[in-house]
């Protein structure tokens, strides 16, 4: 270490290569932090738009899930010769995803461009719509009105100009209903 230092402070330019590789060796560790936070900002905004577009689908459902009856005894059901039909709808998450994030639809993939340069996709949409039970005997612990969606995101990674494999994630968000009374 005293060796180390001693070189550091020599005035005849022996630890100028010394300097040149540390501030080397400090900036790839500082590009590799910012590629991963772009990377976990990007999939931040990602699921926060899937979140809101399946909170846009919740409440499309609203009028067909609690029309008029007190929320803890009413699901998406709606009258149908004698018995009852599920009366829900999942919607077009992904169509309202295009619409938040700016994506566009090629070959199967909503593709997200930066500048020229593909920044994310957005494929594999799984949208599960569960409806509440019809007029159970106790509301309390049942299943609410809900609507879960899974997708697929693929994000480029690049590092010191090389291209390393995609980051592919899947997120799963949730929406729904809880009953007031």
């Amino acid at each position: 270490m005293k060796r180390l230092i001693q070189c550091v402070k020599d005035r005849q330019g022996s630890s100028f290569p010394f300097v040149v590789a540390v501030t080397l060796v400090l900036l790839l560790i500082m590009c590799g932090f910012l590629e991963f936070y772009r990377l976990k900002i990007i999939a931040n905004g990602v699921r926060d738009a899937a979140q809101e577009a399946v909170m846009i689908t919740v409440n499309d459902n609203y009028a067909n899930v609690y029309h008029g009856v007190r929320e803890g005894y009413s699901g998406g059901y709606q009258p149908d010769h004698g018995s009852f039909r599920d009366s829900i709808e999942e919607g077009e998450v992904l169509a309202e995803m295009d619409k938040i994030l700016g994506t566009r639809v090629e070959s199967g993939k909503h593709i997200k461009y930066t500048g020229g340069v593909l920044e994310y996709s957005v494929t594999d949409l799984s949208v599960t719509a569960r409806n509440a039970p019809l007029a159970p005997g106790n509301p309390e612990g049942e299943q609410r009105f809900e609507i879960d969606a899974v997708v697929t995101l693929r994000v480029p990674v690049q590092f010191a100009g090389k291209r390393l494999p995609e980051m592919k994630i899947k997120l799963k968000v949730q929406a729904g209903y809880i009953e007031v009374f």
